[in-house]
């Protein structure tokens, strides 16, 4: 269902990154092994839940999202947005009675599948279309609403008979897009855009009210589309240099955006409740959505594909979109999950032939003898890791030396922080390519320091994060 009014040609411009819009969508959607009975899904549906507010000061969720971002359009361009977000609905199954009334049960079995109580949900989406000029100011505001709904879907067994009956019931929804732009201070022709998506339900809590029951009432997934008909979006994540500042000032809550489409282009941009880098892709080796992205499509493919027959009917039972994963996995080709196992995306193509070695063939590369050293003293006679010595405050420190260790902030591995104020061996002093000095070594109370010696497996530091200790 779609809302507002859209130009020619909209659809088409955001074509290329529906599908990783789908995947940011649908994440979480139904997780392994996709049936209802499993406590896996029984807390669904982690990103981009937008509930009233009312219920924001009950949980962790918000009432909006806002995004910010900067654009330079044409004269005469046009910003095209649209809300995408899934809407819950709760169903309930019931059985036919022998006086033809229908009573509600726990699940109803069928050859192929066993029908069981479920949320599932539908996708909703509204559009917006203005010229950048009507932005200015007030800008431009949709409110929308999604009325509350009930339907019925008979349910026949193998003979045609009609058994029972499927209840599926939809809460009322209330929201509003707004989108606002103002130029930058300063030469650039350059403005900010922002826009805004809201929940404005009046829905509130009672009594225990848990997340279940603010589910129906909330907007799932929710994330934006916004494009220019002329111009072009600048980069969150790599500015031009005359923008970083103006970029570093943007206020995104609760979502962020990364242009999208076609690698090269500007003009399309994804505000998605997920980090996610400039023109994301879904992995060609991919071989159809999973819902479940914590999880390795090859290992979901093998797992699910191992189900027992009963957990198969009862996941085909919880959700269309569980039953077509089961399908999947159950008639997945063997060279398509060949493909599951791994693709390098980090070569390029060399720009000509390198040396050949004689005869037209590659050398053979010996394995590694035992006791051969992890270095090799021929490399560089000028540098050698074991008896190398460096200064730090004024004494020597080489491998057998001890040391405290002090992280700088310069790092980013949280894991270091529990390094701070260990003791530890310096094993090696090691020289990269750039002049930099990096000391190897080896926790004092580590049980494992033996066996990482012996396999090179050490922690690396500069000299400035190290303090010389008295030697033992």
């Amino acid at each position: 269902m779609t809302t507002g009014i859209r130009p020619d040609g909209a659809t088409d411009r955001f074509a290329a990154a529906r599908q990783v819009a789908d995947a940011v969508l649908f994440e979480g959607y139904v997780l392994y092994p996709y049936r209802a009975s499993a406590a896996k899904n029984r807390l669904r549906w982690q990103f981009g839940v937008l509930v009233p507010p009312g219920w924001t000061a009950a949980g962790a969720e918000h009432a909006h999202q806002r995004t910010e971002c900067l654009m330079e359009p044409k004269p005469g361009a046009r910003l095209s947005a649209e809300l995408r977000f899934l809407h819950a609905q709760r169903r309930t199954v019931q059985r036919l009675c022998p006086d033809g009334e229908f009573e509600t049960v726990d699940e109803l079995e069928l050859p192929d599948r066993v029908l069981v109580p479920w949320d599932e949900a539908t996708e909703e989406r509204l559009t917006l279309d203005a010229a950048v000029t009507e932005l200015t100011g007030a800008g431009r505001t949709l409110p929308f609403t999604r009325p509350a709904s009930e339907q019925t879907e008979p349910v026949h067994d193998a003979d045609g008979r009609l058994i029972g009956r499927l209840v599926r019931r939809r809460a009322r929804i209330d929201g509003r897009i707004r989108l606002t732009a103002s130029p930058l201070d300063g030469p650039y022709a350059a403005l900010r855009l922002t826009a805004t998506v809201e929940n404005t339900g009046d829905w509130t809590p009672s009594g225990t009210t848990d997340r279940t029951e603010a589910l129906p009432h909330a907007l799932i997934g929710a994330h934006l589309f916004l494009g220019l008909s002329a111009g072009r979006f600048l980069s969150q994540t790599d500015p031009p240099e005359w923008a970083r500042a103006a970029v570093a000032s943007c206020r995104n809550e609760h979502t962020w955006p990364v242009l999208a489409g076609e690698p090269g282009r500007a003009d399309v941009v994804l505000s998605a409740p997920i980090i996610l880098e400039d023109h994301p892709a879904v992995a060609p080796e991919s071989p159809g959505a999973l819902y479940d992205a914590l999880e390795i499509d090859e290992i979901l493919a093998l797992r699910t594909a191992a189900l027992t027959d009963q957990e198969k009917r009862e996941a085909r039972g919880t959700d269309p979109r569980a039953a077509d994963v089961i399908t999947l996995a159950d008639t997945m080709p063997p060279e398509v999950l060949d493909r599951l196992h791994g693709a390098v995306r980090a070569l390029r193509e060399v720009t000509g032939p390198g040396p050949e070695a004689p005869g037209d063939q590659a050398p053979d590369v010996p394995g590694t003898r035992p006791g051969t050293p992890w270095w090799d003293p021929g490399g560089d006679p000028d540098v050698d890791p074991a008896t190398d010595r460096i200064s730090i405050d004024g004494r020597p420190v080489g491998a057998g030396s001890r040391v405290l260790l002090k992280p700088g902030r310069r790092r980013t591995d949280a894991q270091d922080l529990f390094l701070h104020g260990r003791t530890a061996l310096v094993e090696a002093v090691l020289h990269d390519v750039d002049g930099g000095v990096h000391l190897a070594v080896t926790l004092e109370d580590d049980p494992g320091a033996d066996i990482r010696r012996e396999q090179g497996r050490f922690l690396y530091f500069q000299p400035d994060e190290l303090a010389p200790l008295e030697d033992l």
